[in-house]
């Protein structure tokens, strides 16, 4: 794997699916009925990484059509929809990092380098969290990106050489008016106006982890792995019909989607403001919540 690069940072051009700031741009892939392949990369041609492939073929395309060497692979979780490109990828980059919970070997089985919640790590230039979140499943984890500043020197590597073994410097705080943003890559757990139906977890790990994201900065760009934000707040609106907040958002996705773009990436401010499980006061209200929302037909 190459050195970790430093990227400037870069704002996307019009009509692209590509949104820059934070040091990078990330860009999305729509895959299958609503997933999307996220990639983290610089303005031009040079290495990527790839956050929860679902499949491989437009992800290579997408890839090669720009010039970009894929370095790292990172999952959130298990599930097919977020792992079942991979073995592919690797078989065009066979040198990729593969990055995903080691307490889920078994279940992601082509790791190469296993975390934990609490682990950081460096990768293009940029430090890495590891969140345990979880709820969905029983180990989901989400990666979140600071704003500032970059994690560690041009060319800088850890004591193997390993840009993820580089030890990241102490963050200091986002000066005010940087359009820099934090970035998190949340599976599913955390959606736009929404959250993970309860398959292998509790309702008190699932609002212990979404409590972990409330705690994020509030311009931090939230990167959830599907596009179910109409139908999330088609609902929200049902259970709080008066909530203004609610209501606008809900119009302004569904002209958003009407005209074919992605309501992706919400931010942190704005699901605090409109997601009802964001907003849940305990465990009990979120388990409530949670049904009223599986139980939900439109």
């Amino acid at each position: 794997m190459p050195p970790s690069l430093p990227f400037v940072a870069a704002f996307a051009a019009a009509g692209s699916l590509a949104a820059g700031g934070g040091g990078a741009l990330v860009s999305l892939i729509p895959v299958l009925r609503d997933n999307y392949v996220f990639v983290m990369h610089g303005p031009e041609s040079g290495p990527a990484m790839v956050v929860d492939p679902a499949v491989a073929e437009p992800v290579i395309a997408w890839l090669e059509q720009r010039g970009l060497e894929l370095v790292a692979i990172l999952h959130t979780h298990h599930h097919s929809d977020h792992i079942g490109g991979t073995a592919d990828l690797l078989r065009r980059w066979p040198q990729a990092e593969v990055i995903a919970n080691g307490a889920d070997r078994e279940r992601i089985p082509l790791q190469t380098h296993s975390v934990a919640g609490g682990d950081r790590f460096t990768l293009l230039g940029r430090m890495v969290q590891v969140l345990a979140v979880p709820g969905h499943t029983r180990h989901h984890i989400a990666y979140y990106l600071p704003p500032w500043p970059q994690a560690c020197d041009v060319g800088s590597e850890g004591p193997q050489g390993d840009p993820l073994d580089c030890e990241p410097p102490s963050i200091e705080p986002e000066p005010a008016g940087s359009p820099n943003t934090g970035e998190l890559f949340c599976g599913d757990t955390l959606f736009a106006a929404g959250c993970g139906r309860l398959f292998e977890g509790t309702p008190e790990q699932m609002y212990a982890s979404l409590q972990q994201f409330a705690a994020l900065p509030e311009a931090t760009r939230v990167w959830c792995a599907h596009e179910y934000t109409a139908t999330n707040l088609a609902w929200a609106l049902s259970v709080a019909p008066t909530d203004p907040a609610i209501g606008v958002r809900l119009q302004e996705v569904r002209v958003a989607r009407a005209a074919g773009r992605p309501t992706i990436p919400s931010q942190i401010g704005l699901e605090r403001r409109t997601n009802l499980f964001l907003r849940a006061s305990d465990p009990a209200a979120l388990a409530v919540l949670r049904a009223s929302r599986n139980d939900w037909t439109g």
